[in-house]
């Protein structure tokens, strides 16, 4: 299941990703916001990453405008990983060397196209498990406790 949140900024993308990763046949737990009415990304962002940190969902994808102010609530939570992504490149990196667990993007910044070619990289990319990245993950794990 992909955890999916936004604010008003990131709604219409957000709604297109939804209907992207269903017609993918991909299980999508939607943590809001549900219009475009101003509201606040960490109202929405925090409870996806949670559901991600808890192992109830696989991964999260958040979306605000520009991406940064959803990805930083969402690395607050122990044991998230957030990439904020702009281009196809990084979601494939994130994924081999970070191993990381949420996506974010910028509804004001990222096209609908684009946006569907970072998600699926970043879907479908695994972690490539090579112990110099394993190790430098268990660091950034340390730091946490």
């Amino acid at each position: 299941m992909i955890a999916l949140a936004s604010d008003h900024g990131g709604f219409d993308l957000k709604e297109a990703v939804k209907k992207h990763l269903e017609e993918r046949g991909l299980e999508v737990k939607d943590f809001g916001t549900y219009d475009k009415s101003s509201c606040d990304y960490p109202d929405f962002g925090r409870p996806a990453a949670e559901a991600v940190a808890s192992g109830e969902c696989e991964k999260g994808i958040v979306i605000c405008t520009t991406g940064i102010g959803i990805s930083i609530v969402a690395n607050k939570v122990k044991g998230i990983r957030c990439a904020l992504c702009s281009e196809v490149t990084s979601a494939r990196l994130t994924r081999e060397h970070n191993d990381a667990n949420m996506l974010a993007m910028g509804g004001g910044f990222t096209g609908e196209l684009l946006a569907m070619e970072i998600v699926d990289t970043f879907l479908d990319t695994p972690f490539s498990g090579l112990e110099k990245h394993s190790r430098r993950i268990s660091k950034v794990a340390a730091g946490e406790q």
